[in-house]
């Protein structure tokens, strides 16, 4: 005989009922392989830092999407800048080895957190310059590293692949939308201005141009006449009054 009253039965089933939906839920989300995410792709469910790695497609087999110090360090090993990163209040990473060097991408949550972090990344970097070489760069939210990096140029031309693409949607109406016009309207008028000074710039330089030019060949057409002439006329080729005794005899 069963020691549980029918009240009791039924408060057993239904937890019983919950926990099987949140079991069935949470397995799922963890089927990709990854942990909770900042930003998740709606498609595939892939932590959008992870195909911000260039060629993601290519390197997505290799690549490690990182929430915490162990996993960092297994992927990198034991550096002294990778103590400077703090995986508290939602920041994760993406690794991926290139030809050129060892990537590794570190998301901030907040512009506050990453700027503090790219001063103590900065600074660290100039105080202990690292062999072999590593360069950092910081991208938006993005503190972006290549390690053992063979040659400079061509690891920063890696990380100008990244991608740092955030679109920030207002719910309700934008409180900076005023500010936007505002803007708008100065930078246009701005433009406007820029533009007809150096409309009217073009065209006074392009008349001074011409008219020299015109000038010149007239004036060189009217000394080939003078030159023509056997005595010097004021009339311009008219006929005139001999009276001076400088124009040319008339048959």
């Amino acid at each position: 005989m069963s020691i549980f009253k029918k009240p009791e039965l039924k408060l057993l089933s239904l937890a019983a009922g919950v926990l099987g939906c949140i079991l069935n839920y949470s397995v799922p989300a963890q089927g990709n392989g990854y942990a909770s995410s900042q930003e998740v792709s709606e498609s595939d469910g892939v932590p959008v830092i992870m195909k911000h790695l260039p060629d993601w497609e290519n390197v997505r087999g290799s690549a490690v999407f990182i929430q915490d110090k162990n996993a960092l360090k297994s992927a990198l090993g034991e550096l002294p800048v990778l103590d400077l990163i703090d995986f508290a209040g939602g920041t994760e990473a993406a690794y991926a080895a290139y030809p050129t060097g060892k990537l590794l991408i570190v998301e901030y949550a907040t512009p506050q957190a990453s700027v503090y972090a790219d001063g103590q990344f900065s600074k660290h970097l100039a105080q202990n310059p690292p062999s072999p070489s590593v360069v950092y760069r910081r991208i938006g939210n993005y503190s972006a590293f290549v390690f053992d990096a063979n040659d400079a140029t061509v690891a920063n031309a890696l990380l100008d692949q990244i991608a740092y693409e955030k679109n920030v949607q207002w719910l309700g109406e934008d409180p900076f939308l005023l500010q936007k016009i505002e803007r708008y309207f100065a930078l246009t008028g701005r433009d406007v201005a820029i533009s007809t000074v150096l409309w009217i710039a073009l065209i006074f330089g392009v008349t001074l141009a011409v008219g020299g030019v015109s000038g010149y060949f007239y004036y060189r057409y009217r000394e080939s006449q003078r030159a023509s002439m056997t005595a010097f006329t004021d009339a311009g080729g008219m006929t005139r009054l001999n009276l001076d005794d400088l124009s040319e005899p008339i048959n």
